[in-house]
């Protein structure tokens, strides 16, 4: 069995890496024990398309799903497993059969008792359904339910990973008497959520916010504290800033206003900043080139792309600081897998010149070699300013580059089901494990037309497919370490993406609001044990 570990109610010391970047942090203050009473306001950007993460792994579903519908287990700040609705668990030596024991005296939100059958039915439709969940329980080959409260998982092969993936926000666990049958994705529930979670889901105002009430009900108690969860629609950065300003907004993460006004609010009495809470998804920020292009499919044009980026401006323009180079697929965040030995194509304009000549595309009248078209994921503002460097950037090598714009939906559609475009740029996220997070990326079986943050590039490699997949199956540590490690150096010697950077995310929270970061994923857990001082 996995020793169960209690989480600390807060951790005195910050990452090494997050604390250099952010001299100014606040210490918090010393407070009395949590009480109950208060409304916590949240932010959400952009606004959700369904509230339960069943079958979707966008950001947003991410961190308003787990508030309601939870998870088997939480993860501290170093990924080890926490008991969520599993008390505990036991891994068999072979890897083949997980046995999740069952909290006791769990209830749905319509009265119902939560049971085996649940976690069952919640594990097959994630199979079946989610993004990620296709490739996290590949394995699986069926699910015992001996008694109400024992749920075995039942593997064809190994999987490593799958310990870390149970997180709320990455696989929840939803009612089976809500999810019998039908797409899940189309269930009414994900808009008016059920579920065992500290908050009970009131009203959704489109455009404006989503309420929810304390489940009184909730099965650990005291927990939650707060009254009442709101949680706020705001698009506009500068207005986010001035809503954490006023008081308006007690909790906001993942960056959520301009990077140049972070040190200001982190300064003022009433805010303070929290660098945790990340861990658990790192997120790579790529440039991915479409392979069946008639210049990109070029070895040599890819070469020199990578060759006229350099990562140091990326950093300090368009990032302001917050981000670290990040050459390979795997974020150094991600230390146990990451290589620090991969080709990185360092910035330099003379070679990459050398390459596009060599590659026969002399340049022509007023120097332009080709064009091309760049297309950002609109998620994150940063990248309006990332487009206009990379633009900058091909410019000096002769490639006139059009950056695009258009809203989320037009963006998959564009690069995932059309794949209308020569370049785009996106945050993937590494999740907790790279077979998770970065395997969808250059995996040959994964070239899915209309299956968005998969294989956009169209790269093929049978020795690529084959560490990945050793990998996806392999119990050994070291071994699976070191596979991972060849499948680092031979991407970046193909380069089907250019790894830029990785984001370095702050949550921006009142300093009255307390223990909101207590797991690995920060905001995006159930926030049970966040009280109002």
């Amino acid at each position: 069995m996995i020793p169960r570990v209690n989480l600390p109610r807060r951790t005195a010391l910050l990452g090494a890496a997050a604390g250099s970047l952010l001299p100014t942090l606040s210490p918090r203050a010393a407070i009395s024990e949590p009480r109950h009473g208060g409304t916590l306001t949240l932010l959400l950007e952009p606004q959700p398309s369904s509230l339960v993460t069943i079958a979707t792994s966008a950001g947003a579903e991410g961190k308003i799903s787990p508030k309601v519908t939870e998870g088997l287990l939480a993860y501290d700040f170093d990924l080890n497993p926490q008991p969520q609705l599993a008390e505990s668990w036991d891994v068999a030596q072979d890897g083949l059969q997980y046995t999740f024991h069952l909290r006791r005296g769990v209830r749905w939100h319509d009265g119902k008792g939560f049971t085996s059958a649940d976690v069952a039915a919640s594990i097959l439709l994630l199979k079946e359904w989610h993004p990620r969940g296709r490739g996290t329980f590949a394995n699986v080959a069926g699910i015992s339910t001996p008694d109400p409260y024992t749920a075995q998982i039942h593997l064809s092969k190994p999987a490593p990973y799958l310990i870390y993936a149970l997180a709320a926000s990455e696989s929840p666990i939803v009612a089976s008497h809500i999810y019998g049958s039908g797409d899940p994705a189309a269930n009414p529930n994900n808009k008016a959520p059920i579920g065992t979670g500290p908050y009970r889901f009131k009203e959704w105002q489109r455009g404006s916010f989503i309420r929810y009430e304390r489940n009184a009900d909730y099965w650990d108690k005291p927990k939650p504290y707060v009254d009442a969860l709101i949680v706020k629609f705001i698009p506009d950065a500068g207005a986010r800033a001035a809503a954490l300003e006023t008081g308006e907004l007690d909790l906001a993460g993942e960056n959520p206003v301009p990077l140049t006004d972070i040190e200001r609010l982190g300064a003022l009495p009433h805010l303070a900043i929290e660098t945790r809470g990340y861990s658990y998804s790192a997120s790579q920020t790529q440039l991915e080139f479409n392979l069946d292009n008639q210049h990109l499919r070029d070895l040599r044009v890819r070469q020199a792309i990578a060759h006229a980026i350099d990562r140091k401006v990326i950093v300090d323009t368009v990032w302001y600081g917050y981000a670290i180079p990040a050459p390979s697929p795997i974020s150094p965040l991600l230390k146990r897998f990451y290589a620090d030995d991969v080709e990185t194509y360092p910035f330099d304009l003379a070679a990459a010149n050398r390459l596009l000549d060599e590659a026969g595309f002399p340049r022509g009248t007023g120097g332009n070699r080709f064009d091309l078209t760049i297309d950002p994921n609109p998620y994150n503002p940063g990248f309006i300013r990332l487009g206009s460097y990379l633009r900058q950037a091909l410019a000096r090598i002769g490639i006139n580059a059009t950056v695009r714009s258009q809203d989320f939906a037009a963006f998959v559609k564009r690069v995932y089901t059309d794949r209308d475009y020569d370049l785009d740029y996106n945050s993937l996220s590494n999740t907790f494990d790279p077979t998770v997070g970065v395997k969808r990326v250059y995996w040959s079986k994964n070239i899915k037309k209309g299956l968005p943050f998969s294989n956009g590039s169209h790269y093929e490699n049978p020795e690529v497919d084959r560490l990945l997949e050793a990998a996806a199956v392999e119990s050994d540590p070291a071994r699976r370490i070191e596979q991972w490690k060849q499948f680092q150096r031979i991407v970046c010697r193909d380069i089907p993406l250019v790894n830029l950077v990785t984001l370095r995310q702050v949550t921006i929270y009142n300093r009255r609001v307390h223990d909101h970061t207590l797991t690995a994923d920060g905001l995006n857990s159930n926030l049970s044990g966040v009280f109002i001082a």
